[in-house]
């Protein structure tokens, strides 16, 4: 019986090992002053002046057209650069959302004014994005969105409230989600619209949500008749939800969904110095399960490379890497005698700390498990 899922083998090759050794070398003057903490947030702190920096040598947008400011350098080429700046914990929030989401959105949906205006601002490093998908009472049910867009001389009414927005209080513009469509009676899949949305508008508040950890990252962010011209619709009035599964296949096989804790591995086994038979089978079995997870998301670059929308094994990749990424805390638990309070000044005992209370929510962000397995499920035929 064939399987339902694709995971063809890429391999990347050694050409690919001087732009790697360049990353390194690029990330090693900043890592030597970043804390533990700021480590442990890699791809979720925010840096401006840091992603400015990556900007600047080129690393942003790095696939794009150089008529957008891009440099028309492979995904693997990019996936190399990624992957080494999650795996030294730098901070990317700041550039994230646009470089991996949005700027293909744009390329992809957007007008040629609005790519003209914005691409060339992302790959510098300049703007900052966030997504605009969840709402209050909706759960992980994206197509049971409420907000509304009403079209009106010029543009659309936005009213509405998302929730959970990663980085809003810092973003220069949202792209979001909301129900354009009046026929209530439509498939609750349909009617619904993506839009360019200047953080700055009259009408939208960002009100900060303080999780356990006593940070701010999350957000609620109102809309009280938010005005948004014609040219911020991305893409066609009511066919949103095929452009959202495409976005969401990029953001659920970037290495962030198995990588996030990776730092912990290499100050873990710096730490055993001489480890026992227990040590060594164990830091084994999770090194066995980080490169399973690598070919996998490697195989989905492969095919988005190709043009394909590999939805299910993005959400395979995400769902494994969940599961990898929350047993990495309790690893280091296990094997070494960890402080059980937290010591700004070891590097370890301070992203142990942050990852310790963090890693609960790595199941919800970008889908949460039930979502991630109907999607797997329907994959199967078995829904």
């Amino acid at each position: 019986m064939s399987s339902p899922f694709n995971f063809d083998r890429v391999v990347l090759s050694d050409a690919y090992d001087p732009l790697r050794q360049e990353v390194r070398e690029f990330v090693s003057p900043f890592r030597d002053t970043w804390s533990g903490w700021k480590i442990a947030h890699t791809w979720g702190g925010i840096d401006k002046e840091f992603s400015k920096a990556v900007g600047a040598k080129g690393w942003i947008g790095m696939t794009w057209p150089k008529t957008y400011g891009g440099a028309e350098r492979s995904q693997f080429e990019r996936y190399v650069v990624v992957e080494e700046l999650i795996a030294a914990g730098a901070p990317l929030a700041a550039h994230w959302v646009g470089d991996r989401q949005t700027g293909p959105l744009l390329m992809r949906y957007g007008s040629e004014d609005l790519r003209q205006s914005l691409l060339p601002r992302i790959v510098s490093g300049e703007l900052t994005f966030c997504i605009g998908l969840s709402e209050p009472n909706s759960g992980s049910d994206l197509a049971s969105v409420r907000s509304k867009a009403e079209k009106v001389e010029g543009g659309y009414r936005l009213n509405g409230q998302k929730i959970w927005t990663s980085g809003a209080h810092v973003s220069d513009f949202m792209i979001g989600l909301f129900r354009s469509g009046a026929d209530k009676d439509a498939p609750k899949h349909a009617g619904l619209s993506q839009f360019l949305i200047d953080m700055r508008s009259s009408g939208l508040s960002v009100r900060p949500i303080t999780d356990l950890t006593g940070e701010h990252h999350f957000n609620e962010v109102h809309f009280d008749n938010v005005f948004v011209p014609d040219n911020h619709l991305i893409g066609e009035e009511g066919n949103a939800w095929k452009q959202v599964v495409s976005e969401l296949a990029f953001e659920r096989s970037q290495p962030d969904r198995f990588l996030s804790c990776f730092v912990l591995l290499p100050m873990l086994i710096d730490e055993l110095g001489t480890p026992d038979r227990l040590a060594k089978r164990r830091v084994g079995e999770s090194v066995a399960d980080l490169i399973v997870l690598r070919e996998m998301s490697l195989s989905i670059l492969g095919q988005l490379e190709a043009g394909k929308v590999p939805a299910q094994e993005a959400a395979l990749v995400k769902d494994l890497g969940n599961t990898y990424e929350q047993k990495q805390p309790a690893l280091v638990r296990e094997l070494i005698d960890a402080a059980h309070d937290i010591r700004p000044s070891h590097t370890l005992s301070d992203a142990l700390g942050y990852l310790t209370q963090s890693v609960p929510s790595y199941s919800l962000r970008g889908g949460t498990r039930e979502i991630l397995r109907g999607i797997i499920a329907k994959g199967l035929g078995l829904k």
